[in-house]
């Protein structure tokens, strides 16, 4: 009798011994079937990536969506709704677009933009901006005589401002008199440009300057050295800009390869 209850104790010892891991893999058991803990761990690693740190309370909450998605789910697959149609459809788009997601986040891991890239391209960008900048205004105007005319009135004594605001057609300046702030002369069309660069600090456009957008009388209010940002301020957008040149190259590299009947 004792050696039978020895034995029964060593047996049920052997078997918990066994169970512990498996139950250790499984977050929970729903109607008898087991919810693997991987899908808690998958949830909340997109939660870290998301930048949300991962706190006991967010496990909690991990852990009960995992569990009511099962219950969800099996109440789904008795009702036959993952054999239909629709939902296969549905499931392949879903699993292409996470392959898709997959395949750039492979493409970007192996093709890293470098410290490199980014101060290369920094320079790129201060040796192209390095130059003056121009504070100026301007009234937009669509046909040529109300430029002229306007141009006689701004002789008479009219202020600049005062008839932006009132004729002006453009909606980005109009409302603020005129004001166009800083910028490089590169930011505008190229008529306004060779109009700005002729110009000297306080001077009126004689006449009107014609571009795509129509009739300008500019007004130049003041010039300076460029005022660059700093690399480091920069760098972020620098970065991002040129992990999406890549990306969009590659997708397009995959896109002239493909053959497609």
């Amino acid at each position: 009798m004792k050696k039978n209850l020895i034995s029964a104790i060593v047996a049920a010892a052997v078997l918990g011994s066994l169970a512990m891991p498996v139950l250790a893999q499984n977050l929970a058991i729903v109607n008898g079937k087991a919810v693997p803990k991987s899908r808690a761990d998958t949830l909340a690693q997109q939660v870290a990536k998301s930048g949300r740190p991962v706190t006991p309370e967010i496990e909690g909450q991990i852990k009960e969506e995992v569990i009511a998605r099962e219950i969800f789910m099996q109440e789904a697959q008795k009702r036959g709704l993952d054999v239909t149609d629709d939902f296969k459809a549905q499931l392949e788009l879903a699993r292409q677009t996470i392959l898709i997601r997959e395949l750039f986040a492979d493409f970007q891991k192996a093709n890293p933009v470098t410290d490199a890239d980014l101060q290369a391209e920094y320079d790129k960008y201060v040796a192209a901006n390095s130059g003056r900048e121009f504070k100026v205004h301007h009234i937009l105007v669509e046909k040529e005589d109300q430029a002229k005319a306007i141009i006689v009135q701004l002789k008479k004594g009219a202020k600049f401002e005062d008839i932006a605001k009132k004729q002006s057609k453009d909606p980005g300046s109009g409302a603020n008199g005129g004001d166009l702030d800083w910028a490089a002369p590169g930011s505008y069309v190229k008529e306004f440009t060779d109009a700005l660069l002729k110009m000297k600090k306080g001077q009126t456009t004689d006449t009107p300057v014609k571009t795509q957008f129509g009739y300008h009388i500019i007004r130049l209010d003041d010039e300076r050295t460029a005022q660059l940002p700093k690399f480091e301020e920069v760098k972020p957008q620098i970065a991002q800009q040129m992990q999406q040149q890549k990306l969009a190259a590659f997708q397009q590299e995959l896109r002239t390869k493909a053959k497609v009947e």
